[in-house]
């Protein structure tokens, strides 16, 4: 069954506490959280004090991914605020088994982001040691941007490379996904849809999740 993670950047930070309610009574299976530091990627979001708030009312795991340089260094901090699966970028980390054993060793999920111009045959020798691979089928730092379509491919090549080595691995899409391109997404392969506009900017933000989950 596909995971769908509305992604808390596109709600109402106005009504966040609403918003948080809302994705608790839906069939969200989690909470995706994107923390920016404005260097990485040219925006800035939030980072673990409005996690800690939203961990104490969500009721789902919260995905947090950090488009942040030198991630390694708050790992600690993301587990404290409540991160349950903690994503980085391989495109920010050169010691990356390094900063993945220190997810896992905290208790937390470990994944991997990939950028659309990042090869996935660039996991091949970390693979193994990850819970979810993070494509990224917009270019990191904004939301409510259209979907890449050669990340379909991109799927394909990723799950081939899991089914031939067994590996329980998760991939998640994040960016453009819809209604519309969510069934091509999940033929391709995906395990879970990160929506963020499609589900926070609808009339109807719960009717929106019941569809993806029924795709």
């Amino acid at each position: 069954m596909t995971l769908i993670a509305p992604s808390l950047l596109a709600a109402d930070f106005l009504k966040l506490q609403s918003e948080c309610e809302m994705i608790n009574s839906s069939a969200a299976d989690w909470l995706h959280l994107d923390v920016m530091d404005g260097a990485f990627v040219p925006n800035i979001s939030f980072g673990p004090m409005v996690i800690e708030f939203v961990h104490k009312i969500v009721n789902k795991p919260c995905d947090v991914h950090l488009m942040i340089e030198q991630p390694g260094r708050y790992a600690q901090e993301f587990k404290n605020a409540g991160a349950d699966h903690l994503t980085i970028h391989i495109e920010a980390c050169p010691m990356l088994h390094q900063d993945i054993s220190q997810i896992k060793s905290l208790g937390m999920k470990a994944g991997v982001a990939v950028n659309p111009h990042t090869p996935v045959s660039f996991l091949s020798d970390i693979l193994h040691e990850i819970d979810i691979v993070n494509l990224m089928s917009v270019n990191p730092g904004f939301g409510g941007q259209k979907f890449i379509p050669y990340t379909l491919e991109k799927i394909k090549q990723l799950k081939q490379m899991i089914r031939e080595r067994n590996l329980n691995v998760l991939i998640e899409i994040d960016g453009g996904v819809t209604i519309e391109n969510a069934k091509e997404i999940i033929d391709a392969g995906a395990d879970v849809l990160i929506a963020g506009s499609t589900v926070f900017k609808a009339d109807d933000p719960i009717s929106v999740i019941e569809k993806l989950k029924a795709i």
